[in-house]
C-alpha cells in the first residue's frame, strides 16, 4: 500500500563545485535497481554563493518503486508511471497527496533492467483531450519487439486510462535486457514532442540515420509523422524523417530553456556524462562501431569522437571521470527563485544527487549542488518543473521511492 509522507523541510544553501565536479562512477547503463552504498567522493568547493535562496525539499509522497516521470496535469494532481507497469495519480503536488492506482493495461510492457514502462508527457490540450503519452519497452508475448510511444486518454474521474494511439511511434530498436532503453519525451516550445532514446549497447545504431536508437527525436504529437521542419524531413527513409539530432549513447533527460533551446543529459559509459544543447541535424559524435570497423559495442571510444566526426557537437558540459549517470532535467523559472532563474537542474542516478547548472551561450559554465540533495534521498531520476514554478523529483532505489519537492525558501 502505498502512503503519503510527512513533509521533510531541508533548507540548504547551494554550494559551487566546478564544471565537473565530485562524481561517482555509474552502475553501467545507470539503470533501475539499488545502487551501492555512499554518495560522490568529496572535493574541494569553493565558497557558498551569495544571493542563492534555500531549498525546503518535501516529500509528497512515499511507497513508489522506479518511478520514472511524473505529469502534472491542469487540476494540479500529478500521473506517476513506474517502471514495471504501474500508473498512479497523486492528488496533489504537496505533502499529504493521496496515491490512486490508474487502471490500465499496461500487460505488454517489457520491465527488464533499464526498460519498461518509461517517460512521459501531458499533452498541452490535456484540459480537452485528457490525453498524455508514454513511452514503454514493448513484449508481444514472449518477444521483445520494440521500444514506443503510445497516447492514452484518462477517464474523468481519473480512475483508469485507455489507449488512444498505440503505437503513436513505434519501431524504436529494444534490447532483451532492456540496455540503453533511453525514452524521455518532452514538449518543445512549439509543441512537438521530443523523444530522447537510446541506442540499446549497440554500436552501429547511434550513427545510422535509419535507426530510432541513439537519437533525439522530433514528432508531430497529433500524427507520429515528422514534425514540421525537421532537418531530414525529406530522406527517403521515413524513419530518418523523424531524426532531430544523432550520435547519442543514451538520452535519459530532455529540458526545453526559456528561449526555446533543447537540452540533453547523456550517460557515459565509464566517463562522461555529457550535457548537450542540441542543433538540428547535429551529430554529437557517439560512435561504439568506430565507423563499422569493429564488431559489438566499443565502449572505449569518446562520447563525443571530434577525431572521426570533426564536424560533431562538443558537449556544453562533460563529467569527466567517473561518472554521475545524469538522469531527467529541467530549467528552473519564475521570479520565486531568484538567481537561479534559468537554471538547468539534472539529477544524477549513480551520483545520488541534483546538479545546478548555469548555461551561458552552448556551455555550462558554473555547476553547484544543493546539500539538501546531495546523497540524502538516493538515486534520483524524472526532474519536472510544476506549474506552480516548485521542482518535482522523484527517487529510484527500487523500492519506497518518493516523489519530492523542492522549492526555494
Amino acid at each position: 500500500m502505498r502512503r503519503a509522507s510527512a513533509a521533510v523541510a531541508v533548507a540548504a544553501a547551494l554550494v559551487l563545485v566546478g564544471c565537473a565536479g565530485p562524481s561517482s562512477e555509474s552502475v553501467a547503463g545507470g539503470g533501475a535497481g539499488t545502487a551501492p552504498a555512499g554518495g560522490a567522493e568529496g572535493g574541494p568547493s569553493t565558497p557558498v554563493r551569495t544571493g542563492v535562496p534555500e531549498l525546503q525539499v518535501s516529500e509528497v509522497a512515499g511507497g513508489f518503486a522506479n518511478p520514472w516521470d511524473v505529469g502534472v496535469l491542469p487540476d494540479g494532481s500529478v500521473l506517476v508511471p513506474e517502471r514495471d507497469g504501474r500508473l498512479s495519480l497523486l492528488s496533489g503536488t504537496t505533502p499529504g497527496a493521496v496515491v490512486t492506482p490508474v487502471a490500465a493495461d499496461f500487460s505488454d510492457v517489457l520491465a527488464q533492467g533499464e526498460g519498461g514502462l518509461l517517460g512521459m508527457v501531458v499533452h498541452d490540450d490535456f484540459a480537452e483531450t485528457r490525453r498524455f503519452t508514454t513511452c514503454q519497452t514493448h513484449v508481444e508475448g514472449t518477444t521483445p519487439t520494440d521500444v514506443r510511444l503510445i497516447t492514452w486518454e484518462l477517464a474523468a474521474d481519473g480512475a483508469s486510462a485507455r489507449r488512444v494511439t498505440d503505437p503513436l511511434v513505434g519501431g524504436l530498436p529494444i534490447n532483451p535486457s532492456g540496455r540503453h532503453s533511453g525514452c524521455r519525451p518532452t514538449l518543445a516550445a512549439d509543441g512537438a514532442l521530443l523523444v530522447g532514446t537510446g541506442d540499446t549497447a549497440r554500436g552501429a545504431i547511434p550513427q545510422d540515420l535509419t535507426s530510432l536508437g541513439g537519437k533525439v527525436l522530433r514528432v508531430d504529437l497529433a500524427t507520429g509523422g515528422p514534425a514540421e521542419g525537421n532537418p531530414f524531413a525529406d530522406a527517403d527513409n521515413p524513419a530518418q524523417r523523424l531524426v532531430y539530432t544523432y550520435g547519442h549513447r543514451n538520452v535519459q533527460g530532455v529540458a526545453v530553456d526559456a528561449a526555446g533551446e533543447v537540452w540533453t543529459a547523456e550517460h557515459g559509459p565509464s566517463t562522461d556524462d555529457e550535457v548537450n544543447r542540441l542543433q538540428a541535424g547535429g551529430n554529437y559524435g557517439w560512435d561504439p562501431s568506430r565507423g563499422g570497423t569493429v564488431g559489438g559495442y566499443d565502449e572505449s571510444v569518446p562520447m563525443t569522437d571530434l577525431d572521426r566526426f570533426p564536424d560533431a557537437v562538443p558537449a556544453a558540459w562533460s563529467s569527466g571521470r567517473p561518472v554521475e549517470a545524469v538522469s531527467g532535467a529541467a530549467f528552473l523559472a519564475g521570479g520565486r527563485w531568484g538567481d537561479l532563474d534559468g537554471t538547468l537542474v539534472v539529477g544524477a542516478l549513480r551520483g545520488e544527487k541534483l546538479l545546478f547548472m548555469t548555461p551561458e551561450g552552448a556551455s555550462i559554465t558554473e555547476v553547484g549542488v544543493p546539500e539538501a540533495l546531495d546523497g540524502t534521498y538516493g538515486r534520483l531520476r524524472a526532474v519536472r518543473l510544476a506549474p506552480d514554478g516548485a521542482l518535482l523529483v522523484s527517487t529510484s532505489n527500487g523500492s519506497d521511492d518518493k516523489i519530492l519537492r523542492v522549492d526555494p525558501v
